[in-house]
C-alpha cells in the first residue's frame, strides 16, 4: 500500500515541476497583474489626485478673496502633479515587478545551464 502512495507522490511531484512554466507565464502573470492592480488601486486611494483636480478651483478655507483663490489654486495645482507623478512612478515601480517576475525563470534556467556547462 505503501509504494502506490510514494508512485502517486513521485507522478504528482514529477507534473508539478513539469507544470511550473507553464502556471508561472499564465495563471501567475494573471495573480501578479491582479496583486500589481491592487497595490495601484490602494495607492489612488491613499493618494487621491484626481479628488484633488476636482476642487482645484474651489477656494481653500473659505478664503474667497482674489488672493485666497490663487493661493489656493496653485496649492491645489501643485499636489495634483505632485500626487499624479508618484502614482505614475509607483505604476513604473509596478511594471518593474511584473517584468522581473516574466523574467526570473528565464534567468534561473540560463544560470543552471551555465552551472552545468
Amino acid at each position: 500500500m505503501w509504494i502506490l502512495i510514494l508512485q502517486r507522490m513521485a507522478i504528482e511531484f514529477i507534473l508539478d515541476i513539469l507544470y511550473f512554466p507553464l502556471w508561472w507565464f499564465t495563471g501567475g502573470i494573471r495573480f501578479i497583474l491582479g496583486y500589481c492592480r491592487n497595490l495601484l488601486a490602494s495607492a489612488n486611494a491613499w493618494l487621491v489626485p484626481g479628488l484633488w483636480a476636482r476642487y482645484i478651483f474651489v477656494p481653500m478655507f473659505g478664503q474667497y478673496d482674489w488672493q485666497g483663490r490663487i493661493v489656493s489654486f496653485f496649492v491645489r495645482f501643485m499636489n495634483v502633479v505632485i500626487r499624479s507623478f508618484l502614482m505614475l512612478l509607483w505604476l513604473f515601480v509596478q511594471a518593474i515587478i511584473v517584468m522581473i517576475w516574466i523574467a526570473f525563470p528565464i534567468f534561473i534556467f540560463t544560470m543552471l545551464l551555465r552551472a552545468i556547462i
